[in-house]
């Protein structure tokens, strides 16, 4: 299913884009927030550099807010229409999963982001 080469994998994964060998964060670990979003400058496979340009990743917000709304619409559809649950309940377990989920939707949107405007070649060279 999840293919090297392919942008799922990538997005998924958190690699670079162009060569997909190596991670784009400094971090691994979700669970350390406060370096949740440390990259790399570059690819020490390809030399891709991230920041493409200054202030690349602010477009990430916007990937992220459509994710966010993904999530609340999903939690609420669980929720209010499959368990019928209350109002109240679904909108107080949409706030749990997007706070649950926020170290998740980071850096998907950071990687979609990227994705978005950088293609996997498999003819990359080492740097």
């Amino acid at each position: 299913m999840l293919k090297k080469g392919s942008k799922l994998y990538s997005i998924l994964t958190g690699t670079c884009p162009k060569c997909m060998n190596e991670s784009m964060y400094v971090d691994k670990n979700l669970l350390h927030i406060g370096s949740i979003l440390k990259m790399h400058e570059k690819c020490s496979h390809c030399g891709l550099k991230y920041q493409i340009e200054p202030s690349f990743f602010y477009g990430a917000m916007y990937v992220s807010y459509g994710l966010n709304v993904a999530v609340g619409i999903g939690t609420f559809i669980i929720t209010y229409l499959l368990f019928g649950a209350d109002i109240q309940t679904s909108f107080i377990s949409i706030i749990i999963s997007l706070i649950l989920l926020f170290p998740i939707v980071l850096r998907w949107s950071r990687n979609i982001y990227i994705n978005m405007f950088v293609s996997y070649d498999p003819n990359t060279k080492d740097n």
